[in-house]
């Protein structure tokens, strides 16, 4: 399996006591459906790109983000050091469903964005997952346009065509495309009193 074909689901911040148990933080919307998990993959920062299956014995949340994690062979503190800072992933194919409405960020990578006034814009390229919140990043005349990832805005992903439909606000447009005001304010050139 390869990283192409996993999601990635948190990472190692640090050992815990000493038996063995990692304190991991976890990138998902309810940590709690995660509880009866069975294994993981681990991408360790020594070995880039290479994914180690491990057994979960116990993954026991402290906060909404955060959770001890025990794995099957790590039973000691000096086992648990070296999986400091390594990534968790799980395949793909392990995703939970979702409704109709929603959608995963990849699985709209490629889809070609349409607003409900102005037609199609651009293809979707990436997303950004900020501290504010999410965006999505589009190209549209030769610009990269971000796109705030509310339900407002995103109204829904038509997998048969491929499209991202959408609903901009008026003027968000203008905002990449509009030089920056010092361009606007500056003569052509400069003329001597």
């Amino acid at each position: 399996m390869t990283l192409d074909d996993c999601y990635e689901l948190g990472s190692v911040v640090k050992p815990h006591g000493l038996k063995g148990f990692v304190v991991a933080a976890f990138d998902v919307d309810d940590l709690n459906e995660y509880r009866k998990l069975k294994s993981v993959l681990l991408e360790l920062p020594t070995a880039p790109g290479k994914l180690v299956e491990y057994g979960v014995e116990k993954l026991q949340p402290q906060s909404d983000e955060r959770a001890l994690l025990k794995l099957t062979g790590i039973n000691r503190i000096e086992d648990a050091e070296p999986l400091r800072n390594a990534k968790l992933w799980r395949p793909l194919a392990d995703l939970p469903a979702l409704q109709n409405d929603q959608f995963y960020f990849h699985d709209v990578i490629g889809y070609t964005v349409v607003d409900e006034q102005l037609g199609e814009l651009g293809v979707v390229e990436t997303f950004y997952e900020l501290p504010q919140q999410d965006v999505l990043a589009m190209r549209y005349q030769e610009q990269e346009v971000l796109i705030p990832v509310v339900d407002e805005l995103i109204l829904h992903a038509d997998q048969a065509t491929r499209q991202l439909h959408v609903r901009l606000p008026e003027g968000l447009l203008d905002v990449y495309l509009m030089p920056p005001s010092r361009e606007r304010d500056e003569p052509d050139e400069f003329v001597a009193p």
